[in-house]
C-alpha cells in the first residue's frame, strides 16, 4: 500500500532524540531516510543503554528502517558523497547546535542557492538566532526552562520532570509538521524549518499561560489534579489508585449516582464545576471515604458500566499487556516500518 512520503528522501544529520524522533516519523510515513553520522561513534544514543546483543535498544527503538553512513566533513571525499546525497535528497534534517553545517560552507544560502528543491529543518535547543541560541541543551534544560517541571511539582513544591522526554518528543512533532506543510506547499521558495525546543516547550503550556494572565498568579502544585476541572484526579480506592475525570456537571451526577451519593447534586459546595473546584479537597476526601470502600476492581468495572472516564495507574508491564493496546486497528492500512 502506497504512504504518505513513498518517493520522498530524507537525509538525516540528527542524533540522539529530538531529530531521531522526527525522521522516525517521516520514514514510518514512507519516506527513505538516510543517517548521516560522524565517525568513529556515530549517533550518541548507539551508547546509551539498555543493550540487546551488544546494540542499544535505545538507539534501534529511534532509528529503525534507516539507512546509515559516516561522513567527517572535514574530507573533501566525504564532502563529495554529502552533496550527492543533497541533490538526492528531498529534506535535510540535523539537530545540531546553530552554526554547524555553515561551519562546514553549508549555510543556509548556500543550501538554498545550490540546491534550491530542498526542505532544510533544524531542531535546536533555542532556534537559530536569539540570545540563548549558541547554549548547548537536552530534554531536562527545555523542560526546567519553558515552565513544565514547575508545572509538573508535587504538593510538596519540588520540580519534577515529566517521566518521558517531552522537550525532545514535542519538538520532533513541530519538526514533522513543518516539514509536512513546507512540502505541501509547493510556492514556499525559502523551504526553511526552524524549531526551538523552548519554544515547543512554551507552545504547550496549554490553559497555564491564560491561567497566569487572567490572574497574574503562579499557578499552585496540583499534583495530579486538574487546576480548573473537578473531579479530575487520582484517588484512592481500599488498595490501589484510579484516576477519575468526571469533567463536565452531567459526568460529576453520574459520579455522585454510582457512588450512592445524590445528596452531593444539590450541596452547595459541589453543584458546579466552579464550586467544586474551590473546594478540591473536601470534595476528594469525600470520594475516597466512598471508594475505600471497596477495592479497584470493584469501582473500575462499575464506574465501566456506568460510562464513566475511569482508569488505573498503570504499570508499563500493564500498558504493554493491555487489550486495548495489542489490538490492531481494523481501519488502519498495514505499513511496514521495520
Amino acid at each position: 500500500m502506497k504512504r504518505p512520503l513513498d518517493g520522498y528522501t530524507v537525509i538525516d544529520m540528527t542524533r540522539v532524540l529530538a531529530g531521531p524522533y522526527c525522521t522516525m516519523i517521516l520514514r514510518n510515513l514512507g519516506a527513505r531516510v538516510i543517517k548521516v553520522e560522524k565517525p568513529p561513534f556515530g549517533d550518541d544514543s548507539r551508547r546509551i543503554g539498555p543493550f540487546i546483543g551488544g546494540t542499544s535498544a535505545y538507539f534501534a527503538s529511534l532509528n529503525r528502517g534507516k539507512e546509515s553512513i559516516a561522513l567527517d566533513l572535514k574530507q573533501p571525499a566525504h564532502r563529495g558523497i554529502f552533496e550527492s546525497l543533497l541533490s538526492m535528497g528531498d529534506v535535510l534534517v540535523e539537530n545540531a547546535r546553530p552554526g554547524m553545517l555553515a561551519r562546514h560552507g553549508y549555510d543556509d544560502a548556500t543550501l538554498h542557492q545550490r540546491w534550491p528543491h530542498l526542505v532544510y529543518a533544524s531542531i535546536s535547543g533555542f532556534g537559530q538566532d536569539g540570545p540563548y541560541s549558541q547554549r548547548p541543551s537536552y530534554d531536562l534544560i527545555a523542560q526546567a526552562m519553558g515552565g513544565v517541571m514547575h508545572l509538573n511539582r508535587q504538593q510538596d513544591g519540588k520540580p519534577t520532570r515529566v517521566g518521558v522526554s517531552i522537550g525532545d518528543i514535542t519538538a520532533g512533532l513541530y519538526a514533522v509538521i513543518g516539514i509536512l506543510a513546507t512540502l505541501h506547499n509547493k510556492d514556499d521558495a525559502k523551504k526553511r524549518v526552524d524549531i526551538s525546543m523552548l519554544d515547543c516547550q512554551v507552545a504547550i503550556l496549554e490553559g497555564a499561560v491564560a491561567r497566569y494572565d487572567a490572574s497574574q498568579q503562579e499557578p499552585p502544585p496540583t499534583g495530579s489534579r486538574h487546576p480548573n476541572i473537578t473531579p479530575f484526579d487520582v484517588f484512592e480506592t481500599q488498595d490501589k489508585p484510579i484516576a477519575i475525570a468526571a469533567g463536565n456537571d452531567a459526568l460529576f451526577e453520574q459520579l455522585a449516582r454510582t457512588l450512592e451519593q445524590p445528596d452531593w447534586l444539590t450541596d452547595q459546595r459541589f453543584n458546579t464545576n466552579e464550586h467544586r473546584t474551590d473546594n478540591h479537597e473536601s470534595l476528594k476526601q469525600a470520594i475516597e471515604d466512598r471508594l475505600k470502600r471497596h477495592p479497584r476492581a470493584y469501582w473500575l468495572k462499575k464506574m465501566i458500566a456506568d460510562q464513566l472516564p475511569v482508569a488505573p495507574i498503570n504499570t508499563i508491564t500493564d500498558v504493554l499487556a493491555d487489550p486495548q493496546i495489542r489490538h490492531p486497528p481494523t481501519y488502519a492500512p498495514t505499513y511496514d516500518s521495520a
